[in-house]
């Protein structure tokens, strides 16, 4: 199964991830716009280009702050589902399929931030195409505009390697779900990720289960391609820092 399979799997299931996807919605715009605003100095009329958006987890939340938001994502089914969710909220987003490796259907040189979030990047399978992705970010960007993406703890996850994540516990109207991972690391790097949501429905119980490759990518590995695509001053700020669940590199476009 490739990765854009594997979304369109995931699609209608994706907000159960989350104890409470609403919820989650707000507290990461939060955390995003105290970024873009208070440490990169954007206003709510900034335009940002979600470029993993999925179905709609940052870009949702952000377009009802009042950023100008565009979104794309390589699964169709997400993308559809997002613009299905931006609907019901009456919030406007242009929505497209798009393989963060060639944005090029996007126009250049059109937004003053460029995200990317949830771990998008460790599905690219090599350096280059990491390169490749960045230089595709940095196209999209006015000069001087901001780039943000977050991946997990890569630097302490490969010397911990973990094989399971969970299982969380939730309550949907007094019946239960289980949401939990399973890590099949295939080499130092690269692991195979199941996602199980186990759900207590009228009918009894229902497994949802999907699968997607990874691989694993320190920190310091990201800033160079990043400088080699054109960007300059990147960071990294931690979860105590950004008040993200996941480590965010920032970074200008020259």
């Amino acid at each position: 199964m490739d990765t854009a399979q594997s979304y369109d799997e995931l699609a209608s299931q994706y907000h159960l991830i989350f104890e409470n996807w609403e919820l989650s919605l707000e507290r990461q715009a939060a955390a995003l716009s105290s970024i873009l605003q208070g440490k990169c100095g954007l206003t709510t009329t900034a335009r940002i280009l979600d470029c993993a958006c999925g179905i709609g987890t940052q870009s949702l939340g952000l377009a009802k702050m009042g950023f100008r938001v565009s979104g794309c994502d390589l699964s169709l089914r997400a993308i559809e589902r997002a613009r299905l969710e931006a609907s019901r909220r009456n919030v406007d987003i242009q929505f497209s399929v798009a393989n963060i490796l060639n944005l090029t259907s996007l126009g250049e040189s059109r937004f003053d931030a460029v995200i990317c979030m949830d771990n998008a990047l460790p599905h690219l399978e090599s350096a280059e195409q990491l390169l490749q992705a960045a230089k595709q970010f940095r196209a999209r960007l006015r000069p001087g505009g901001l780039l943000m993406a977050s991946i997990r703890d890569y630097d302490r996850l490969m010397e911990e390697r973990p094989v399971t994540q969970g299982p969380s516990f939730y309550a949907d109207q007094g019946r239960r779900r289980i949401v939990f991972q399973v890590w099949d690391w295939v080499d130092a790097r690269r692991y195979i990720f199941h996602l199980y949501i186990t759900r207590e429905l009228a009918e009894g119980w229902q497994t949802f289960h999907t699968f997607a490759r990874y691989r694993a990518v320190r920190r310091d590995e990201v800033i160079g391609p990043l400088t080699q695509a054109g960007f300059k001053n990147g960071r990294w700020l931690t979860e105590a820092e950004s008040g993200f669940y996941q480590p965010i590199v920032l970074a200008e476009a020259s």
